[in-house]
């Protein structure tokens, strides 16, 4: 009864019903059209030392050619995020389309307005470019369907890439983006010759790349914190009290104290499971080493720890040690891992020891990984008698 029912309905739609959406094919021309978009790649579940990384790709693709750039944003559809991928992909195609469509992102546009939605920023960015700006319609994201079609094709390439590898786990994020740029590039080669009429039609790159950040400003607590867009960062203890100017890019915070830049971290995320806080361990060393104690009871304890070893390490010291003794041991782990390149090293040690059931021995382990001094030779500088220097100066008179 129920598919007679279904089957009179749409026979009836067929014959009398309202007309549907047509979809109208497009011809793109060389030169003309590039488009943006953002796309989620939890799926492909990656980590970064055996930690998740929540992330997605900016994407920029030529309508024509389908050359295409790729970028790692870690957080939202910010207009840094924004910026900064759109300017890298065309300096390194080497010029401007006409025409930068893009779907309704908030980093562009201000949704809630249906005429004159573009921020001030994106018309800036246009300008400096020479570019039109357009859309598609809201909600209607296969009208962006030459980047739509590249998001999943581009996924596939890296998950295909990432079984070949044989783990989707990373050292860090730099080795990610080697791996995702070497997708990138092997996609582009199969468009190489329609990448070269593309290049002769796109008009030529201003002198200098325009701003890709914004800025704000914080003070530095005395618990050598401060906050930026409602995210938790650190700052080397030196600047306790002091207000930084920061420069927001979509990868990292760059902070400048009367017009010289003194530090720069990893941007935090604002990602639905983050704890909204980037700590950097490094710049608590020297603070914790005279009051090791506190380390316990530290509110953004567990964001000290710079990969999953050094938490269970932490936890497997506490459960066995009394509290200032592990907390002393802790503090001079974090201390060792700081020192350059043996951060990564440690911390394969401490698996081990963890695997094996064994705690730590920190002054085996200083043995171990602290540099040596190394072993000068002794020279011993005989002066000559004056007398040398009179014959010298006797056989030059004769001469």
């Amino acid at each position: 009864m129920r598919r007679t029912l279904e089957r009179r309905i749409s026979k009836w739609r067929a014959v009398s019903g309202p007309a549907k959406e047509v979809f109208f094919p497009q011809e793109h021309a060389p030169g003309i059209r590039a488009l943006s978009d953002f796309t989620d790649m939890q799926a492909l579940g990656i980590t970064i030392s055996g930690v998740p990384f929540p992330h997605r790709l900016y994407h920029f693709v030529f309508a024509f050619s389908r050359w295409e750039y790729a970028q790692v944003v870690e957080g939202g559809e910010s207009f840094e995020a924004l910026s900064s991928g759109l300017q890298n992909a065309l300096w390194q195609a080497g010029g401007c389309p006409r025409e930068h469509r893009t779907d309704s992102l908030s980093a562009a546009f201000k949704n809630l307005k249906e005429q004159e939605d573009f921020t001030t920023r994106y018309e800036a960015l246009l300008d400096h470019y020479g570019m039109t700006g357009t859309r598609n319609n809201r909600g209607l994201g296969h009208e962006n369907g030459s980047v739509e079609s590249s998001h999943r094709y581009l996924k596939e390439a890296v998950d295909q890439a990432l079984m070949l590898r044989g783990h989707r786990d990373f050292e860090d994020r730099a080795a990610y983006e080697a791996l995702l740029r070497e997708v990138v590039m092997r996609r582009n080669r199969r468009h190489a010759a329609a990448f070269r009429l593309e290049r002769e039609q796109l008009t030529d790159l201003p002198p200098r790349r325009t701003t890709d950040f914004a800025e704000e400003e914080a003070r530095v607590t005395r618990c050598s914190t401060f906050t930026v867009r409602g995210i938790l960062y650190s700052a080397p203890s030196r600047l306790i009290g002091h207000r930084l100017k920061v420069r927001v890019y979509g990868d990292r915070l760059d902070c400048y104290l009367s017009g010289a830049m003194v530090f720069s971290t990893p941007r935090g995320s604002h990602a639905a499971h983050s704890t909204r806080r980037a700590i950097d361990y490094r710049h608590f060393i020297e603070g914790l080493k005279r009051k090791p104690q506190a380390f316990k009871g530290l509110a953004f304890r567990d964001d000290l720890f710079p990969r999953e070893a050094y938490r269970r390490t932490w936890e497997r010291l506490d459960a066995r040690l009394s509290q200032r003794d592990a907390c002393k041991t802790m503090v001079g782990l974090l201390e060792l891992a700081a020192m350059d390149g043996i951060e990564a090293v440690l911390a394969v040690r401490l698996e081990a020891m963890l695997g094996d059931g064994d705690l730590p021995d920190l002054e085996a382990l200083r043995e171990e990984f602290s540099p040596r001094q190394a072993d000068h030779p002794v020279i011993h500088v005989q002066m000559p008698a004056t007398s040398c220097y009179d014959a010298l100066l006797g056989q030059g008179g004769a001469a």
